[in-house]
């Protein structure tokens, strides 16, 4: 089966989680909400294109690896204020400034938030399509991440990828299996193992699994709520397993 393999790497990142009033969490490896959303933002679909969304959510399968820990190993907290009215715009990802709608003040006191990010992390995902003959095709998202029809984020709009996220593609018999055949770079301070998420059928040879969980990092796309869980699998393995690319070279030649 062919993979599609993405690179997620930027300053800061955010995975999104299950928000409590106004703190924004982020998890450790990519939502299936969020990788929809990428992927339809590189096509260039609009909110309104909710069936789309619902469709292209559906047909995800995919492994995730963390490549690189986030600085410090844990989680950045942004603290976030602001009080706007009709005459302030904003930049949007369609490329024209947008301003607020109401009266002279959208409210009276300044909005207070908190959002978690990730920092100088990396990630690899392998993902395929089921069916794949549909569109779009693994083809028709391979071509968007390459040349996308907008601006495209990590998670939350000041996360701009630092890398080129399209990385190719791998076949194998899972998503999993496509991540063992998919090199890791292996910098000055790589640790000696990896951790990894997939779903349940993609099978699991040479890692040490953790835990089995229901996640539920899907969204309805259509209500436009979060909900509904999946059975995953997270696990450990040792960086010894994966293809290696020394930081900054080539794929080492077994």
């Amino acid at each position: 089966m062919r993979h599609l393999i993405i690179n997620l790497e930027s300053p800061l990142m955010a995975f999104g989680g299950e928000a409590i009033d106004n703190y924004g969490v982020t998890r450790r490896f990519p939502a299936a909400s969020m990788l929809t959303g990428l992927l339809a933002n590189a096509l260039g679909w609009r909110r309104v294109h909710r069936q789309r969304h619902q469709q292209l959510q559906d047909r995800l399968v995919f492994a995730a690896r963390i490549d690189r820990e986030p600085s410090g190993g844990g989680t950045l907290t942004d603290f976030q204020t602001a009080q706007l009215n009709a005459r302030d715009r904003g930049w949007t990802t369609r490329g024209r400034p947008e301003s607020r709608a109401g009266g002279p003040a959208t409210y009276l006191s300044p909005h207070l938030r908190y959002r978690d990010y990730l920092a100088d992390g990396r990630v690899t995902v392998a993902l395929r399509l089921e069916p794949e003959q549909e569109r779009p095709t693994l083809d028709d998202i391979a071509r968007a991440l390459q040349e996308p029809a907008r601006p495209l984020f990590i998670g939350r709009k000041p996360c701009l990828p630092s890398t080129p996220l399209f990385a190719g593609c791998r076949e194998a018999n899972s998503a999993l299996q496509a991540l063992k055949i998919t090199p890791l770079e292996h910098g000055p301070d790589s640790s000696k193992s990896v951790k990894l998420l997939w779903p349940r059928g993609e099978g699991a040879e040479g890692i040490d699994p953790i835990r089995s969980y229901m996640l539920t990092d899907q969204r309805n796309w259509i209500s436009g709520l979060h909900g509904g869980g999946r059975l995953v699998f997270d696990g450990t393995a040792p960086t010894e397993r994966f293809p290696s690319t020394p930081e900054g070279g080539e794929e080492e030649q077994e």
